[in-house]
């Protein structure tokens, strides 16, 4: 933590614009006194770190500043008292012994924790038209006029590593919506998703919760594995769970016989190959005139008659989806044999 001294790394905002939530209530205030604005240094207050509540443009004829915690000014909850003629800091009975009053009336918070979230309040006191008799007379306000900020300072702890879930492990194209949910659900939290390392995409299918901590994506396709991170933030941290891909169950699509060729000569070998984009990987079998075959996704006949002509039907099955999809190729068999019989010599 910078002492009190040094330059504020960040622009000095009026009371009204500062995160903590700064009030002011003037009793009096001279015309000609400047803005009494309070710095919060860092601006958001994490679990552990220090945090100087700096104060700047106090008046000329200071005589104290006093911390309390709450939104009054009540004894039993003062933390800290700085007078200024004696240089003596008088600790309260809300005082921790984390909290350092500095001559510029700033309040360092070391180690905050999350039971110092609340309200704070400061309290300057200053000369009037008479000089102070006494310290312990400008506590009691006799001879100063007051002026305080009610400050509410807000401790938050720094967020665990978020994890996506899922309700469907393995949802079916165009058949299942899957929902996913970033855990755990933690206060004062905003949750951000991606897909593939970019923001979401508009897409009518794809819904957010209110709070942003689920996704639902209607109607899921091949297209939507992902991967998906979801990002958790709060003026602490911002953390991102690992990625996360979906195992979307797709097809069989219509399956592809190669090669293109559909004449052949007798004698001539026929090798057919089947592939089906399919997820799990489709199983293959084989219907030659309707009569079934063993199950293999390439067809090998060494030695093609004419009786081998007819209708070649690859079907392609999908466990996942318990879906079936076929093609059929016409093959004939025509011409002269590769291997004419040999005359005698």
């Amino acid at each position: 933590m910078e002492p009190p001294s040094a330059p504020s790394r960040g622009t000095r905002v009026p009371w009204q614009k500062l995160l903590l939530a700064v009030s002011l209530l003037t009793f009096w205030n001279p015309p000609t006194t400047a803005q009494l604005t309070v710095e919060s240094v860092p601006p958001d207050a994490a679990e552990g770190k220090d945090v100087l509540l700096r104060v700047h443009s106090l008046p000329g004829d200071l005589l104290g500043c006093n911390w309390f915690r709450g939104e009054t000014v009540n004894a039993s909850h003062n933390i800290l008292l700085y007078v200024v003629d004696t240089q003596v800091t008088i600790p309260g009975p809300a005082h921790s012994g984390r909290e350092t009053i500095y001559p510029n009336g700033s309040l360092l918070f070391q180690r905050v924790t999350l039971k110092d979230t609340g309200n704070y309040t400061l309290q300057t006191m200053t000369k009037n038209l008479r000089d102070a008799k006494s310290g312990s007379r400008c506590l009691e306000g006799n001879t100063g006029t007051l002026q305080g900020n009610v400050l509410y300072l807000a401790c938050t702890e720094d967020l665990p590593k978020p994890i996506i879930t899922r309700k469907i492990s393995d949802p079916v194209e165009n058949a299942n919506s899957v929902v996913l949910t970033c855990e755990p659900q933690t206060q004062s939290t905003s949750y951000l998703w991606s897909v593939n390392r970019k923001s979401l995409p508009a897409s009518a299918r794809l819904e957010l919760s209110l709070d942003n901590r689920t996704l639902t994506i209607h109607r899921v396709t091949r297209h939507d594995t992902g991967p998906y991170e979801c990002e958790t933030r709060n003026p602490a941290s911002a953390v991102r769970s690992d990625p996360f891909t979906l195992n979307v169950l797709y097809g069989p699509d219509a399956p592809t016989i190669s090669p293109s060729d559909s004449h052949y000569r007798p004698g001539a070998s026929l090798r057919l190959s089947c592939h089906a984009a399919s997820n799990p990987p489709a199983q293959y079998s084989w219907l030659i005139n309707g009569r079934p075959q063993p199950f293999t996704q390439e067809l090998f006949i060494p030695n093609l008659t004419l009786n081998h002509r007819g209708a070649y039907t690859c079907v392609a099955s999908n466990s996942g989806t318990r879906l079936k999809k076929t093609t059929v190729k016409t093959i004939t068999v025509s011409g002269l044999s590769l291997f004419p019989l040999l005359g005698p010599s």
